[in-house]
């Protein structure tokens, strides 16, 4: 459990992190867009009031809540699994950066009544036209790992 929390505490201090900075020091939701590395990385703010990619977004506040909902439940259900199964470090280092991306995501939900995406990536001519964040950078990864290291299980 340990380790468990301590990535969800890290991925949870980065991601809340990035988005004080690209709200308050670089003052985003104003400015709309800054060049980092054009065109490969660019702050492009955007408010999701949806899941990924905005999908399912809505203004009002009742699909907020569900999804607020939502993110507590997988992220118990992750957590009482990955004990339950006793799965190994990476294992436990995956669903500690899964349920931290989720909780930095459930905080914006509350405070801000959509999450804060501002990273925006494109390439070889390809305008992309969404942003994320660094919780759902956390969120992905610890997914990824929990398909890739769930099936080698902790030895006693």
């Amino acid at each position: 459990m340990r380790v468990i929390l301590i990535a969800a505490v890290l991925a949870l201090v980065l991601d809340q992190g990035s988005k004080y900075h690209a709200l308050y020091v670089l003052n985003l939701d104003r400015v709309g867009v800054v060049q980092i590395w054009p065109p490969y990385l660019v702050y492009q703010m955007a408010w999701n009031t949806g899941i990924n990619f905005g999908l399912f977004g809505s203004d009002g506040t009742s699909m907020r809540w569900v999804l607020i909902a939502l993110s507590l439940v997988i992220s118990t259900w992750v957590i009482v699994w990955v004990r339950k199964e006793n799965l190994g470090r990476l294992a436990n280092v995956s669903a500690g950066l899964l349920v931290g991306g989720a909780l930095g995501n459930v905080i914006d939900r509350i405070y801000y009544g959509a999450v804060v995406d501002f990273l925006n990536m494109s390439c070889c001519g390809i305008q992309n036209p969404f942003s994320f964040n660094v919780a759902d950078i956390f969120v992905f990864a610890g997914a990824i790992g929990l398909v890739l290291f769930s099936s080698s299980k902790k030895t006693p």
